[in-house]
């Protein structure tokens, strides 16, 4: 399977549209979303690819370790294929309340010998009641649904509250956990409501209208002390778990092919992310002792286990997802079952 993958299928998404990545992802979606309307399949491709173990994290039963990061699925198309891929939990968003297109294209660039992707991508989504709508229709997943939250480009910073307010009421049936959002390079302003002021603000009032597990996904650039901040809001405001990480600013590690890709804005994700991620989901295991969802880097079932030791409760896949495929998942499955 994985020989098919990386010499078939990979090679022909990487080709797809002259080889842009967004007409890859988008019509790798579109598949997926198809085939989620074959149980049969469906059925056929869950016994294969299986999920690892139950684990019980911020209240909720998770069947596998192995999430879809939020990125991959925006706007919840293709809900029921991935538990078929072996995905213990989904991520969708990052939504906000008003449909966004995103930045112009193009926004989206694969670092292939680096095995990285820059992105910026800024939130394009179809907004928080479109996917309401949608999840209604949807009914159940079959494993339990994240929902990432984030600040529409057209709101002020100090209105902030109010756009994340509305996508938390409007989605708040259909989430297992929420993840507020704050850590994304692309969207003008955003990354400062990680600084504590008016992260205490935001999480006080999402607490207030929430009775699902909020968690906070917080950027790999900030200090052990900008971080620690983040922590104590956190832990004030009963905040249930952290995801860590978002994208990097940061371009260390490139293979020299890949640095002049690599000058394009945006924010990077894989390999190069991989130690940075692990190394700030030790810290905060080590400080909070709060679940922490470990994201950033995972490329093979080392990867993933390495992450669990450094103090993961669960793990996301994004950027290995797209360059490793449905056989890095059973793969990481069947090594932490293994365990």
């Amino acid at each position: 399977m994985d020989v098919v993958y990386q010499q078939l299928i990979r090679s022909t998404l990487f080709k797809l549209g002259g080889g842009d990545p967004e007409i890859a992802h988008t019509r790798t979606i579109a598949g997926l979303t198809r085939l989620a309307k074959v149980r049969p399949a469906v059925s056929v491709l869950r016994r294969y690819f299986g999920t690892s173990k139950t684990v019980r994290a911020f209240g909720v039963d998770f069947p596998g370790v192995v999430g879809l990061a939020a990125g991959m699925d925006k706007d919840g198309h293709a809900l029921r294929a991935w538990p078929a891929l072996g995905f213990g939990f989904v991520e969708v968003g990052t939504v906000t309340q008003h449909p966004q297109p995103g930045n112009p294209k193009p926004r989206l660039f694969r670092l292939t010998d680096s095995e990285a992707i820059v992105n910026r991508m800024g939130f394009n989504n179809a907004g928080a009641d479109a996917l309401a709508s949608r999840l209604r229709a949807t009914g159940p997943v079959g494993v339990p649904l994240g929902i990432s939250i984030g600040k529409s480009k057209v709101t002020p910073v100090d209105e902030a509250v109010e756009d994340y307010r509305h996508s938390l009421r409007a989605l708040h049936e259909f989430g297992d956990y929420f993840a507020i959002n704050v850590s994304s390079p692309n969207t003008p302003g955003l990354r400062g409501l990680q600084d504590r002021a008016a992260l205490d603000v935001l999480v006080s009032e999402l607490r207030k209208e929430s009775t699902k597990p909020l968690l906070v996904k917080i950027a790999p650039d900030l200090t052990d002390d900008a971080i620690a901040e983040v922590l104590q809001v956190c832990a004030d405001h009963r905040v249930d778990g952290i995801i860590a990480t978002n994208t990097t600013l940061s371009r260390e590690g490139l293979a020299p092919s890949d640095v002049e890709t690599g000058e394009e804005a945006g924010g990077l994700s894989g390999r190069p992310l991989a130690e940075r991620a692990r190394d700030v989901v030790a810290f905060v295991h080590k400080e909070s002792g709060l679940p922490v969802i470990g994201v950033g880097g995972i490329f093979d079932a080392d990867g993933a286990l390495r992450m669990l030791d450094a103090g993961a409760t669960l793990v996301q896949l994004y950027t290995g997802f797209i360059y490793e495929g449905p056989p890095l998942v059973r793969r990481i499955n069947r090594a932490v079952a293994a365990r």
